[in-house]
């Protein structure tokens, strides 16, 4: 059996001749274990919650440490300093080819307005045209919006988080932006934690969008909107469920989910992120939830 729809053809091709002297037919066993992967064990939750610790750490440090006139990249390293140190191995695993993620995405002002081919809210400008996605040159200006999206990876689980910086105080369109995601976040947990369907959540955090005013801007800006408020993580930063149209199930006791209501506008981008995990009460945040603000001024 191998992973048939996560493999290059090449590749597939290549060990199907390797086992092409077996006499029992090939199976592909992607289903069986993408949908293994959806109940973490009590080990593996606890994993996804030390990440969550670093991943909270490595914000405090982005607090400290950065600010006004300071690159998008700057604020990477920063980040990646921290998780370096508390052990990150060098990759986040994606199962969707050729989706590749950088560790900490930094979007100030303008650049979170760039779409890439990433399949995400925040594309960046990235650092060349090799790199073309995440942070970039930029440097942060005051009064202007600052994304940052960071991933920890320990002992190989993921936890993914997302929070807003600003030199100075933000415009109050902005502040009222961030606050309408913080509205929808809060209404996806409570759908999600009383047993309601991922596609419910979806279309409810979508028309919640639609009556403030952010259809146009929700996950992207057309023709580049991402069909989704949330997703699965664990071993790799795309697992399933996802928080979107077509997913009629729900989180079960052990799913682990990011949620990441955000909005894309020309001039900047704005939202929160945390990851999530399926109990018998409800959920429960494994990232930095209420012990970090939501929007840090430097």
């Amino acid at each position: 059996a191998m992973l048939d729809s996560t493999l290059p053809h090449s590749r597939k091709e290549y060990l199907s001749s390797c086992l092409s002297g077996l006499e029992d037919k090939k199976e592909d066993a992607s289903k069986m274990l993408h949908q293994l992967r959806e109940t973490k064990s009590p080990w593996e939750i606890d994993q996804i919650r030390k990440s969550g610790h670093v991943n909270h750490e490595m914000f405090l440090a982005v607090a400290e440490k950065c600010g006004d006139g300071v690159t998008e990249l700057g604020v990477a390293s920063v980040a990646e300093e921290v998780s370096r140190k508390r052990g990150f191995g060098g990759r986040i695993r994606m199962r969707r080819w050729p989706m590749d993620c950088d560790r900490a995405v930094v979007a100030a002002g303008r650049s979170g307005g760039i779409p890439s081919f990433f399949d995400s809210a925040i594309g960046g400008s990235g650092a060349n045209p090799m790199a073309p996605l995440g942070s970039g040159h930029r440097r942060i200006e005051e009064g202007v919006p600052v994304l940052v999206d960071i991933v920890h990876v320990h002992r190989g689980y993921i936890s993914d988080c997302t929070r807003m910086f600003s030199s100075g105080s933000l415009p109050e369109i902005w502040v009222e932006r961030l606050n309408d995601m913080v509205e929808i976040r809060d209404s996806i947990v409570n759908k999600l934690g009383s047993g309601g369907t991922c596609s419910e959540a979806w279309e409810m955090g979508r028309g919640l969008a639609v009556e403030m005013g952010h259809a146009e801007h929700l996950m992207g800006m057309k023709p580049h909107q991402a069909k989704f408020l949330g997703h699965s993580v664990g071993l790799e930063l795309d697992e399933s469920p996802v928080i979107a149209n077509g997913f009629a199930r729900g989180m079960h006791e052990g799913c682990i989910m990011a949620i990441e209501p955000k909005v894309v506008y020309n001039d900047g981008a704005v939202g929160t992120e945390d990851t999530w995990v399926a109990g018998k009460d409800g959920l429960e945040c494994l990232t930095a939830g209420e012990s970090f603000p939501l929007h840090v001024e430097w």
